[in-house]
């Protein structure tokens, strides 16, 4: 078993939890002690918990500050909605010239592009080239002309860039890039090194569906439940985890419905359209930049590819819902 649960117990507790109102990752919490604190934030366009166990209570606000405080940096910098961000300003300008960025961008860039190449660009942070063209609020897509003249620009490969002096330059004009699948679950890895630089050595750091746990909660695994993509009260598997990395992506997080056909945020970027095999896949592994990135390339991917590439991967697993409902696991997870 490659990850610190044991999957028997996870199944044979489900059915205690069946009835518990979930959103789509969410811990379980046991009942309150008093050395724990925790805080939720609206930061990166999601909801952000952080929990953590202190003998001292403003010790433990304070480590809680900092978590708070390096997710408002890193939104600051990494967010395609903020006209001021880094990202933005690569948007703008990269395809007309080199634009110099941190040494943490130009390092989580490269480490899309390892992603890029292992998954044979069903991860491509180039999506948003079409991506920008959804509004799932306001239940708006693309027409097909549009949609295809925006999947020409969709290819990591576009993506330039320079070791020497840390700069980003796209080699074709229309390109535009989206750090969704990988950014929240670089947060969530920063947040868990400040707590443990920090001394904390029992944490939760959850930000939309990417979670990290640091040891275990006063002698019991944390809980992490995934939830029944059609039905947010309900949960499809129960998971004990400790010291590990969880993220789950699925098509019911950002999404519209037309004509039966469910268009949502997940883009397969051979297409620019939504890919549509699975519901939600789960990956659990050693940090949470890794599980981000994975989860939605597995999607993307599909159950049989997905499947194979996690397969392949030592210590990560995988809990795939196909578009009927089933589960899947990984080959180490097979109940």
């Amino acid at each position: 078993m490659k990850t610190e649960w044991n999957l028997s117990v996870a199944l044979s507790n489900l059915r205690l939890f069946l009835s518990l109102p979930f959103l789509c990752l969410l811990a379980i919490s046991l009942p309150v002690m008093a050395d724990w604190t925790n805080r939720q934030a609206a930061i990166m366009g999601t909801r952000i918990t952080v929990e953590v166990f202190h003998p001292q209570k403003i010790f433990a606000e304070k480590a809680i500050d900092a978590v708070m405080d390096e997710m408002r940096r890193i939104d600051k910098s990494m967010s395609p909605f903020i006209t001021d961000s880094l990202l933005s300003s690569i948007n703008r300008s990269a395809a007309t010239t080199d634009v110099k960025i941190t040494p943490e961008l130009f390092t989580l860039l490269q480490t899309a592009q390892h992603f890029s190449e292992l998954t044979h660009g069903a991860f491509d942070i180039s999506f948003a080239s079409a991506g920008f063209l959804y509004d799932y609020r306001n239940r708006i897509r693309p027409d097909t002309d549009k949609l295809s003249e925006s999947v020409d620009t969709i290819d990591y490969h576009n993506i330039q860039l320079n070791e020497t002096n840390h700069s980003i330059h796209f080699s074709k004009t229309g390109v535009k890039i989206d750090l969704g699948g990988i950014a929240k679950g670089h947060a969530v890895d920063r947040s868990i090194n400040i707590l443990k630089k920090m001394g904390i050595k029992q944490a939760l750091v959850t930000a939309g569906g990417d979670s990290r746990v640091l040891g275990d909660r006063q002698g019991d695994a944390w809980k992490i439940g995934v939830r029944n993509p059609r039905d947010q009260n309900l949960v499809s598997v129960l998971i004990p985890l400790e010291n590990t990395a969880i993220s789950t992506s699925g098509d019911y997080e950002r999404f519209f419905e037309e004509d039966g056909v469910r268009y949502h945020h997940i883009l397969d970027p051979k297409t620019g359209d939504s890919a549509r095999e699975l519901q939600s896949v789960t990956i659990i592994g050693p940090d949470a930049t890794t599980t981000d990135a994975l989860s939605t390339s597995v999607f993307v991917l599909g159950r049989k590819k997905g499947l194979a590439l996690i397969n392949r991967l030592p210590d990560i697993d995988a809990i795939l819902i196909d578009h009927t409902g089933k589960l899947f696991y990984s080959a180490e997870l097979e109940p």
